[in-house]
């Protein structure tokens, strides 16, 4: 990042990538734009690139995050690449350890393994995705979590059944674990296993005390000797605070109705202006949008709040462009 002429600031700058489809184009369309967006931000100094999980809109292809992060890891070369998150929930520890055991290795010292607990989709997809559907999943995540971990740092007890499973196939490289969440659970067994963890500000942005709770029950590990948080925000940047506000209307729109029930594409600017000519904004939500200034304080302001060493920045506009550009003054206003 020096290198960059980037580090004026405190805190590191990275992305979140959902992957959003635009009315008119496809997942294939949205897939092929990550990987662009990627190497763009790479070129740009941003310190990591994650792509996230959702299963069953026609907003979002991040389906598969694994798929994406090999297919962007082999198009950079300095960029940490990532998951925000893996849904533990719907796999085997053991399968995530071996893919993620063999990102690692492939691209040594740039895979993050991002996890989450929440399922990463409404109950109809997530009962489709169980392996097993005579029963509901049962709610043992942490269980599974201190599987996953063992696996990866080979810390099963003498003995054990699993043990030798440790050997995975990427040895002896492995990812970086982190947590993420937008509740205090999260934050206190991110805590308690001494792992980077990630607020989603987005989702909740009542998360300061939250974060606050996470340092306050952290314990060294081999992981990390200190807590570290990071903050995702939603962030939409253009030239002025009128241009921003109507590139953000898109997916305020597309939100707005996902609250209802009803899924959609991004829709175009047109659209969801006329769509917000009938009725309010929606509320609760937090979104920095304006020119780079604008966004550059309120990014700043967030920081501060939760006491952050990173800010994460997911972006949905219509246009793939009006994303790059989004991007690109973001990295500008902080140089």
């Amino acid at each position: 990042m020096e290198a960059l002429g980037w580090p004026a600031v405190s805190f590191q700058l990275s992305v979140l990538d959902q992957s959003p489809i635009s009315e008119g184009s496809e997942g294939a369309d949205a897939l092929r734009n990550s990987i662009d967006l990627a190497q763009l931000t790479e070129q740009l100094g941003y310190e990591r690139y994650w792509v996230a999980e959702h299963h069953g809109t026609p907003m979002l292809a991040s389906a598969a995050p694994e798929i994406l992060i090999a297919a962007i890891a082999a198009t950079t070369s300095r960029i940490r690449v990532g998951s925000g998150g893996v849904m533990l929930p719907h796999y085997s520890p053991l399968k995530v350890a071996e893919v993620f055991s063999m990102l690692a290795a492939l691209h040594p010292g740039r895979i993050d393994l991002g996890l989450g607990r929440a399922p990463g989709s409404d109950r109809e997809t997530m009962f489709a995705l169980q392996r097993d559907r005579r029963q509901p999943t049962p709610d043992d995540f942490p269980d599974q979590l201190a599987e996953l971990l063992a696996l990866l740092e080979d810390d099963f007890p003498p003995g054990h059944a699993l043990a030798r499973l440790a050997a995975l196939p990427g040895g002896p490289e492995r990812p970086e674990v982190w947590l993420l969440g937008s509740s205090p659970q999260s934050a206190i067994w991110a805590g308690e296993l001494g792992l980077p963890y990630v607020f989603a500000d987005f989702i909740n942005p009542a998360g300061a005390e939250i974060a606050e709770l996470y340092r306050s029950r952290f314990r060294p590990s081999t992981c990390r000797s200190r807590p570290y948080v990071g903050v995702a925000l939603s962030v939409v940047c253009a030239e002025t605070d009128g241009d921003a506000e109507r590139l953000a209307s898109s997916s305020r729109m597309a939100m707005t109705l996902l609250r209802q029930g009803r899924l959609i594409r991004v829709p175009p600017i047109e659209t969801a202006v006329a769509f917000f000519e009938q009725q309010p904004p929606p509320q609760g939500r937090r979104a920095i949008v304006g020119a780079p200034e604008r966004v550059r304080s309120g990014v700043e302001a967030v920081v501060a709040d939760y006491g952050a060493d990173e800010a994460m920045a997911v972006t949905i506009t219509y246009e793939h462009a009006a994303r790059r550009r989004s991007y690109e003054l973001l990295a500008d206003a902080f140089r």
